[in-house]
Order: structure tokens, then C-alpha cells, then sequence
């Protein structure tokens, strides 16, 4: 985290927990905020890469799943990075600013994928650069929200993955209910978290994670590292993968699967009442199998107490009944309704 950043964080009661804001004091209360109110909250836990040069969209082109040609500095969208079997070794929110492409990634991941990622460079006139300190990431979500970013910026973001450039941010709409994603140097940052929290009640990285598993968003963390496909993790619904742009890393495997038919497993979100906190990686059993049927994908604190999660299950245990937690009698997730189509 940036340090003049975080020196302000912590000015306005923040709570830094393991690299990350943990909560504003109140946890259970900013809970309640982010499933009836507006929200404020840092990003900085997450990782964001810079990719620079004169073969940055080549480089680019093979080494991830969507097409960065469709980037065009007004959009976003999700891509994997992925072994030659086509296994994630991360997920990518992805925009081109300028002459250079962003991707953001699970912050545990950075280190290691963009080692991985200039091992592949070579000769290519590319530079990959670690921009997670420099450039301060907000979140901001609700009813509330968008109204609170006209009044600040003037304009902003209309539809799911829309990228507005201005001078002083640059303002990402996010998939979800209005969620929103704010760029800018940590110098700017200060005075537009103290605009936007006078609407938005200021709450901790728990909070975006709950919010991030009602859109169903796909990630991969440590624990997870090589243990999906992308369409495991519902990145074929959500334009994640291109099936036109021919060869990256993985293509094969990823084709493979796509033109074979109907995908077998696929991430789902559920609900657990339990004491304990699931964690990625957690296997998920069914009734049709005493072997594990899936895993943890994500999971956060639910507002009304328990857990919601998402979770990697193989569809057929899901048909067949019940799919439970950690053991086979152990406790039983209930599926909730998905905020997009499930093929």
C-alpha cells in the first residue's frame, strides 16, 4: 500500500489487517452497509500490473484468454493467464489506458505472475511494471453511488465494464449493482474519499469481497493457483475468454473444452450457515460421490450472519442433491440465485 495513502487511511480510522484495510472499526455494522446502503472502501489489496512498449498488445496476445484488441481505453473486461494445460494461474481485470494496458489481479498472485509474465518477454520491446503502490484504487457501491460520482466527476461510467478517462481519475464501472472502481494518483486520492464518504460510509476489504461474490465474480488465489480451467470459473459467460483470437498460452486445453459441448463444472453461489469461515480450496462433497465434487472459490462474512461463498461443483452433483461443505455429512450449502445465466 502506498504510505502517504495508507497515512491517510489511518487518519479516518482505518484498520490495517495482513496488507489490507480490515474494517473501519464497526465490521458487523459496515456489513449492514454494504447490503442495504453506499460504500466506500480501499483497494489497494489488490495487485495492478502495467504492461508497456511497442509489442505490448502482441505480447499480450499470447499470453491471455480474451482478445486485448477490443480494448480500446473506454472498456474493460476479464481475462485468464493460464499454463500450457490451460490451467488459471490468475485472473485478469483488464483496460488499456493510453499506450499501455493495466491488469488487475489478486495482490497474493502479483509477485509471482509478473515474474512468470517477463520470463515470456524475450526480445519483445515490452516492460512489465508493479503498479500496486502507485496508483491508489477505491470502491464505491450502492444506490447512492453513482449520483455521488456525477456530483464529483461530472460524468460517469454507464454500463458493466465502461471506462471513463478524466483528468484527475479514471472511473470503472464494475459488474454488480452499482459497484464502481476509482483510479488515481495517491496526491488525488485523499480529497475524493473525503467527497464521496460523506455519502458513502467507509467499510473494509470483507465487505467488497461479499459484494464481489454477489456478482459472481471469478478469482483465483494461492490456494486455488492451477486448479481451474476458465470456464470452471465462469469466465466463458462473463466475455472472458475469445474463442476468435487464435494461439496464447492454454488455447488449446481452453478450446478444447468449450467445442466438446456442454461445460461439467461450473462456479455457483451458495449460502453456508457454519461457525467457521470456509476458505478457497475447501472441498465441496455431494451425495452421488464420496470424493470431493468441487471446492471454494471465494467466501466472505454474510450480513445476516453465516457465509456466502462461491464454489467450483461439478454439475451433476448439483442434480443429484445436496453439496456440503468441507465433509460429506458436513454442512449443506444452499445454492442461491445466480445474477447471470448458467449454460
Amino acid at each position: 500500500m502506498n504510505s502517504q495513502w495508507k497515512d491517510f487511511l489511518a487518519t479516518r480510522g482505518a484498520v490495517l489487517e495482513l496488507h489490507q484495510v480490515a474494517h473501519f472499526g464497526q465490521p458487523q455494522t459496515e456489513l449492514q452497509a454494504a447490503a442495504q446502503g453506499t460504500i466506500i472502501t480501499d483497494l489497494s489489496h489488490l495487485g495492478l500490473l502495467e504492461v508497456n512498449g511497442e509489442d505490448a498488445l502482441t505480447f499480450l496476445q499470447g499470453q491471455i484468454t480474451n482478445d486485448v484488441k477490443l480494448l480500446d481505453g473506454t472498456n474493460s473486461h476479464y481475462a485468464g493467464y493460464c499454463t500450457p494445460k490451460g490451467r488459471l494461474l490468475a485472473v485478469f481485470l483488464a483496460f488499456a489506458h493510453h499506450d499501455h494496458f493495466h491488469l488487475q489481479l489478486n495482490g497474493a498472485l502479483t509477485e509471482q505472475v509478473l515474474k512468470r509474465l517477463r520470463m515470456y518477454v524475450l526480445r519483445s520491446k515490452v516492460t512489465l511494471t508493479d503498479m500496486t503502490d502507485s496508483i491508489v484504487r477505491i470502491g464505491l457501491a450502492g444506490p447512492q453511488a453513482k449520483a455521488a460520482l456525477e456530483g464529483l466527476f461530472g460524468t460517469v461510467p454507464q454500463a458493466p465494464f465502461a471506462l471513463v478517462t478524466l483528468e484527475s481519475a479514471h472511473l470503472l464501472r464494475l459488474p454488480g449493482t452499482d459497484r464502481y472502481e476509482i483510479f488515481c494518483a495517491p496526491e488525488r486520492a485523499p480529497e475524493i474519499w473525503k467527497q464521496l464518504s460523506q455519502t458513502a460510509t467507509p467499510v473494509g476489504a470483507t465487505c467488497w469481497e461479499w459484494l464481489e461474490i454477489q456478482a459472481v465474480a471469478p478469482e483465483v488465489v494461492p490456494a486455488t493457483l492451477e486448479a481451474f480451467v476458465p470456464q470452471m470459473v465462469n469466465l466463458d459467460l462473463l466475455g472472458g475468454i475469445s474463442f476468435k483470437k487464435g494461439c496464447y498460452t492454454g488455447q488449446e486445453i481452453v478450446a478444447r473444452t468449450h467445442y466438446l459441448g456442454k461445460v461439467k463444472r461450473r462456479t455457483l453461489l451458495a449460502h453456508l450457515d457454519a461457525a467457521q469461515a470456509p476458505v478457497p480450496g475447501d472441498a465441496v462433497y455431494g451425495t452421488d460421490s464420496a470424493e470431493p465434487v468441487g471446492q471454494i472459490v471465494r467466501s466472505a462474512a454474510a450480513p445476516a450472519g453465516g457465509f456466502d461463498v462461491l464454489a467450483e461443483i461439478r454439475l451433476d452433483s448439483v442434480a443429484a442433491g445436496d453439496v456440503r461443505w468441507a465433509a460429506v455429512d458436513g454442512p449443506v450449502m444452499n445454492l442461491l440465485s445466480m445474477p447471470y445465466e448458467v449454460q
